[in-house]
């Protein structure tokens, strides 16, 4: 004896249901990635505002802030084209999150120099800590660019 659930079909595999749930999906992406352009662009012109109050009196840390904060806006774009390439072959690929990755320890790697070049009372633990910090992440964007390498010689590049 066979039990029925009462319903004609079933709702989780009906075409119109997953077309519903792709269509939904598709706006999810659709307002993540107009988010993160809009997020980029408020940062983009915060950051500048800042800069340029703040370098007269503060030059070299006012040019890295504004270094610091133009690499966060470049990630957030990246974020951005990756979305709009999912959207467009609705596949996600690895290398823009690479990419990213090695914008992020990047800008790592420039924002504790910069707090540490303008430390005034640098103690040799903070030195040392500072120094692992940048070995750690000098070791992540070599294991991420090595990374990005066996991605393009395991999967040929489509132009598009």
């Amino acid at each position: 004896m066979r039990l029925r659930s009462g319903w004609n079909t079933n709702p989780t595999t009906d075409a119109k249901t997953i077309g519903v749930m792709e269509t939904l999906d598709g706006l999810g992406y659709i307002t993540t990635g107009f988010s993160f352009l809009l997020i980029a662009m408020v940062v983009f012109a915060h950051s500048w505002y800042v800069f340029l109050l703040s370098v007269r009196s503060q030059a070299v840390p006012s040019v890295l802030a504004l270094v610091h904060d133009l690499l966060l806006v470049i990630i957030l774009l990246e974020l951005f084209r990756t979305i709009i390439n999912f959207l467009k072959t609705k596949v996600i690929t690895l290398e823009p999150f690479l990419y990213i990755c090695v914008i992020a320890s990047t800008r790592r790697i420039l924002t504790t120099g910069a707090q540490i070049a303008h430390m005034e009372d640098l103690s040799d633990q903070v030195f040392h800590r500072y120094l692992l910090d940048l070995g750690a992440n000098v070791l992540v964007v070599l294991a991420l660019v090595v990374a990005v390498y066996l991605v393009r010689r395991a999967v040929p590049s489509v132009v598009s």
